[in-house]
């Protein structure tokens, strides 16, 4: 699903620092804009930072899903409490998020490399301008897009799940992770989406030495309303069919595996 990604961020930075009506023009869709990477610069650039893409996954899914058992188990005590819950969830999701931020950045830095190089720009050098700071650049609305997505795929899977095996016949199966993971992959697109917007923007920048005429975000509320001022609010949710097709597919094979595994361990259901 990596392309869908790279789409995603694509359909997210397009439009940006030009006004409303042009923005409209510019936003192609999903298809176009996969099709348009493909045809400008080549099939293999949809998978442009794949590596740390995986990585990323490495860390913030081992974190998040540690933290939030751990604290639902042994801090807040277990099931039937939608609010501890979601206090696992997002602190969970927070926590797996800033580790892993370095490689969200080296990413997103990729992802945008071909559309930089054909507009006649040069190349990222984050780290060697902008040093190990850089490698942390938008950690405060990626933690803030890490709790929320947490919130709504473990928190949401966790509380469909448990609610569906209290109030109806349906046992501890496959069929019943496969109907709570796609529950938890729609809210979690939902509600994370505007925020996501606000980091892609924030991490695609060149804070160190920006270019003429390039948008600089001072903060994310800053980033926030030039993005909505400039766009329009439908905006922030930009790359959303993208990235719900993305989030689905990768959940629904997530937690399948991951409930398997912990049967073959002999461990719970989670």
């Amino acid at each position: 699903t990596f392309p869908l990604d790279l789409t995603k961020t694509r359909l997210i930075i397009q439009g940006e620092g030009v006004n409303k009506d042009l923005a409209k023009k510019q936003y192609r869709g999903m298809i176009k804009t996969m099709a348009s990477v493909v045809k400008e610069e080549g099939f293999l650039k949809l998978y442009n930072g794949v590596t740390p893409g995986i990585l990323r996954h490495v860390v913030y899914s081992g974190v998040r899903m540690v933290t939030y058992e751990y604290i639902r188990e042994n801090i807040l005590g277990k099931r039937n409490d939608g609010t501890k819950a979601v206090i696992s969830g997002m602190t969970a999701g927070a926590l797996g998020q800033f580790l892993a931020n370095p490689t969200d950045v080296v990413k997103i830095q990729l992802q945008m490399e071909g559309k930089r190089l054909r507009e006649g720009k040069p190349p990222s050098k984050l780290y060697r301008k902008g040093g190990i700071r850089g490698l942390w650049l938008g950690w405060g609305p990626n933690m803030a897009r890490a709790s929320l997505v947490t919130m709504g795929d473990i928190t949401t899977y966790d509380t469909v799940k448990h609610w569906l095996l209290l109030n109806t016949r349906l046992i501890d199966d496959w069929f019943l992770h496969i109907v709570s993971s796609g529950c938890s992959s729609l809210v979690a697109a939902i509600l994370a989406m505007p925020v996501d917007v606000v980091k892609t923007r924030i991490m695609n920048q060149n804070i160190i030495s920006p270019t003429q005429g390039q948008v600089v975000y001072n903060s994310v509320i800053d980033c926030l309303v030039k993005t909505v001022k400039n766009e329009g609010f439908p905006a922030l949710y930009k790359g959303f069919f993208p990235t719900w097709l993305r989030m689905c597919p990768w959940s629904l094979t997530f937690w399948f595996t991951y409930e398997e595994i912990r049967k073959l361990c002999g461990t719970s259901s989670f």
